[in-house]
C-alpha cells in the first residue's frame, strides 16, 4: 500500500538551469567573498573561471566515479579552490558560505507552478512527502524549501551532503524510507532523470517512479543505460496528484474486493 511520496529537489520541484550570466555571476560572487575573507586569489576573474571550472571537473570526475558526496570543506579546499594554494585555516570557515552562494547563484532556480497545491493534494491523501536530493551544500535545500513556503509539508529532507551519499546509489532512499518510518515497496519518487533518481529508487525497491522532463534531463541521461524505465513520464508537477489519488483508489478498490471475497 502506498504510503509515501519523496521528490527531487533541483528540476523535479524547482526549475534549474545554468547559462553564462549565472556562471560568470557564482565568479564574481566568490572573488567578492575570497576577498573579503583575506583570501587574493591573485588572478583576474577569467583565470579564476577556469580554475574553479578544472577544480569541479575533478570533483566531477570523483563522485561520480562512487557517487559520494563529500562536505563542502573537501569540495572547496582540496578540489574546487585547490590551485591556488590558500592556507586552509583561512578557506575552511568560507567553505559553507562558499557552497550555498554557488548553489543559489551559479544556477538558475525557480520553483514549478501549483507545487504546493500538489503537495497539499497528496497530504490529503493521508502520504507522507519527503525530498532526496543531490547536492553540495549543507542548508540551501533547507532554506529554499522555507523561502519557497513548502517546508512545512515535508516530513523528512534527506541530502547527499548530508548522508554522504548521491543518488542513484540506493542508501539515499533506504535512508529516507527509514526517516520515515516506511517501506520501500510502498513508496514512489519523482524526479527528472533516469540516470539519478528513476534508476536509484527502483534499485531501492521503490513501488513506482514518476519522471518530469527539466532543463538538466538530457544533459544527466545522456548515455546511461536504461536499467529501469519510469511507470510514468508526466510534463506538469501537479500531475503527481492524480496519478496517487487514482494508484490508491485501485488500491482500496483491490482491497474491498479482497474483503469481500474472504467474508
Amino acid at each position: 500500500m502506498i504510503t509515501s511520496v519523496m521528490f527531487d529537489m533541483g528540476g523535479t520541484l524547482e526549475d534549474i538551469y545554468v547559462d553564462e550570466r549565472s556562471e560568470w555571476a557564482a565568479i564574481e560572487k566568490l572573488d567578492r567573498m575570497l576577498r573579503e575573507g583575506g583570501l587574493d586569489p591573485q588572478v583576474d576573474l577569467t583565470e579564476l573561471k577556469r580554475r574553479v571550472d578544472a577544480g569541479w571537473k575533478r570533483y566531477g570526475a570523483f563522485r561520480d566515479s562512487c557517487d559520494v558526496e563529500l562536505k563542502p570543506i573537501p569540495i572547496w579546499c582540496d578540489y574546487a579552490l585547490a590551485d591556488f594554494g590558500f592556507p586552509r585555516d583561512v578557506l575552511e570557515p568560507l567553505c559553507e558560505p562558499i557552497a550555498y552562494m554557488w548553489e543559489l547563484t551559479h544556477y538558475h532556480r525557480s520553483l514549478r507552478p501549483r507545487v504546493r497545491e500538489m503537495l497539499e493534494g497528496l497530504r490529503q491523501l493521508g502520504l507522507k512527502l519527503g525530498i532526496i536530493s543531490n547536492t553540495a551544500a549543507m542548508y540551501q535545500v533547507f532554506d529554499s524549501l522555507e523561502e519557497y513556503g513548502i517546508r512545512d509539508l515535508f516530513e523528512d529532507v534527506t541530502l547527499s551532503s548530508v548522508t554522504g551519499l548521491r543518488k542513484p546509489r540506493p542508501d539515499i532512499f533506504l535512508v529516507s524510507t527509514h526517516q520515515l518510518r516506511v517501506k520501500p515497496e510502498d513508496c514512489v519518487y519523482v524526479g527528472d532523470t533516469v540516470s539519478r533518481d528513476i534508476i536509484g529508487s527502483k534499485r531501492a525497491g521503490f513501488a513506482c517512479a514518476i519522471q518530469i522532463g527539466s532543463k538538466l534531463t538530457g544533459e544527466k541521461d545522456a548515455g546511461v543505460r536504461r536499467e529501469f524505465e519510469p511507470d510514468y513520464v508526466i510534463e506538469d508537477i501537479y500531475q503527481v496528484f492524480p496519478i496517487l489519488r487514482e494508484l490508491m483508489d485501485k488500491e482500496n478498490q483491490m482491497f474491498s474486493l479482497g474483503a469481500a471475497g474472504s467474508a
